[in-house]
């Protein structure tokens, strides 16, 4: 791809990016959020048709591709950011969806059942049966589904485009070790994640874009972390622990909120909890162990037992409800954006305000100039990437979007804030910033908990790290000594492999 140019009416989405991937080689693409990294990659799969520049194959050059199936024909297949699935469809039905006319040989249905039976238990430990809703599998096994469905395609070209982000530890590791045998094979993969370990772990050779046009490629053996980061912002950034060290020793404060007997699982052991205000607990363990299940109770969404119970000054108020959560100044931002989060048709500045409506309503209207005001300082304080508030929220990349979905959550002034997995698709840049901020409000008295599945995070950030198996709560661990050995020892319950 060379000196690709693409905008969207006033908005520049990519400026002059250009990318070469050779065949047998994992190729990183690594950018801030609103770097361009999503738009390559719907130029690259026919999503959109680039302005200028122009893209070749095997050293030929290629018209643009219109469609996704024009790119699908030519050798292409790509694993979206977001996933894409048809949740009211099987999982048979969705692997194979939009596959006709791409085999030169016919294929009947028991040999695509078995093709893609291989796939899915290539990748995962358990896979669900073919028959099974994908509506009804959790985010990682629709992940999963989604990678298994362009792996079918036996692409000469891979993109994973954020595709580990919503997967488990094991399924993470597993895929790698199916990119590996591609690599080898002789296919090209283009990578983009914002984890480091990731691209370290497989990655031959990384490409970094800022503000829309390529600035470097490095080759796996040059590259460092500081170097990348400072390639991505422009600026250098210091990546050590300082930023904890102050904090850590202060103790923390009274009880804010209790869990007793609850259970994330009617037959599971119920368990007893206790946060306090200046906390951040983290909730970590492979994915579908009951730590989203228990954050979703701590929200009022458990039906399998045991009470929540809100600790004030105000007094004792019983948790039951995610509307007597919020009454009671609990915020919550969920793992799946798109689901649960963002209001597709509502511009940038409604979906910051859709939870702060009270208090930026003069009578029987809405004061734009508070809600803006506030909207204006988070985008500063977490680097939000925007045109203009009144633009769609369609407009901002995933990674930004995350953000005002963040900053909507904070903009309500919670006194407990529960974050699902929250740092998933935005820039390392990004996450920085977050972190110092999560910091400074917990120092402010903000009781925090976050389930994250980057185990950097427990080990950076935490307080306190909760890891949870079989839907029961596992081991505890405090932030001094905790190591990633006896972390991920945990997660498997071979914790004296660690010791």
């Amino acid at each position: 791809m060379e000196s690709v140019g693409k905008a969207f009416g006033p908005t520049v989405a990519v400026r002059d990016a250009s990318l070469e991937v050779h065949r047998g080689e994992v190729h990183a693409l690594m950018g801030e959020n609103g770097s361009g990294k999503s738009t390559i990659v719907k130029i690259l799969s026919g999503v959109h048709a680039p302005d200028r520049g122009r893209i070749l194959l095997a050293g030929r050059a290629v018209a643009a591709f219109r469609t996704p199936a024009a790119a699908l024909r030519s050798g292409i297949a790509t694993v979206f950011q977001e996933v894409l699935a048809a949740p009211n469809r099987t999982v048979f039905d969705n692997l194979w969806l939009g596959a006709d006319g791409l085999f030169r040989i016919a294929q009947g249905p028991r040999e695509r059942r078995r093709r893609a039976e291989a796939a899915l238990a290539e990748l995962l430990v358990s896979p669900p049966p073919l028959d099974a809703l994908v509506g009804d599998l959790d985010l990682s096994d629709r992940q999963a589904c989604a990678i298994a469905r362009a792996l079918l395609r036996d692409p000469d070209l891979l993109i994973l485009d954020e595709a580990t982000s919503a997967l488990d530890f094991d399924t993470r590791n597993r895929l790698f070790e199916i990119v590996r045998r591609r690599v080898a094979a002789g296919s090209g993969v283009v990578l983009i994640t914002h984890r480091m370990d990731e691209v370290r772990e497989v990655a031959d050779r990384v490409t970094v874009l800022r503000s829309g046009e390529t600035v470097a490629t490095l080759d796996g053996a040059e590259w460092t972390t500081a170097e990348v980061v400072r390639l991505m912002t422009g600026q250098a950034h210091q990546l050590g622990d300082e930023a904890r060290t102050d904090r850590a020793r202060r103790a923390p404060g009274d009880v804010v909120l209790q869990a007793s007997g609850l259970r994330v699982r009617a037959d599971a052991a119920p368990l007893d909890f206790e946060l306090r205000a200046g906390e951040i607990v983290g909730l970590a363990g492979l994915e579908g162990q009951g730590q989203d299940a228990f954050l979703r109770a701590l929200w009022g969404l458990g039906d399998a037992g045991g009470a929540v119970t809100r600790v004030s000054s105000r007094g004792r108020q019983p948790i039951a409800s995610k509307h007597a959560a919020r009454r009671a100044r609990i915020a919550y931002v969920p793992r799946e954006r798109r689901a649960e989060s963002i209001f597709d048709w509502m511009s940038i500045l409604e979906n910051f305000t859709a939870t702060t409506l009270r208090r930026d309503r003069r009578g029987w209207l809405l004061s734009g100039r508070s809600a803006l005001r506030r909207l204006t300082d988070y985008v500063e304080r977490l680097r939000i990437k925007l045109g203009r508030p009144e633009d769609g929220i369609g407009t901002l990349s995933g990674g930004n979007q995350q953000k005002v979905i963040i900053a909507r959550s904070l903009a309500a002034e919670p006194e407990v804030l529960l974050l699902n997995d929250p740092t998933r698709g935005i820039d390392i840049g990004a996450k920085r910033d977050l972190y110092a901020l999560l910091e400074g409000l917990a120092a402010e008295g903000l009781a925090v908990v976050m389930l994250s599945t980057e185990l950097e995070e427990h080990l950076e950030l935490m307080d306190r790290v909760l890891v949870f198996r079989d839907d029961e709560l596992a081991a505890v661990f405090p932030h001094e000594g905790l190591t990633r050995e006896a972390l991920v020892a945990s997660f498997f319950g071979a914790e004296e492999l660690a010791s």
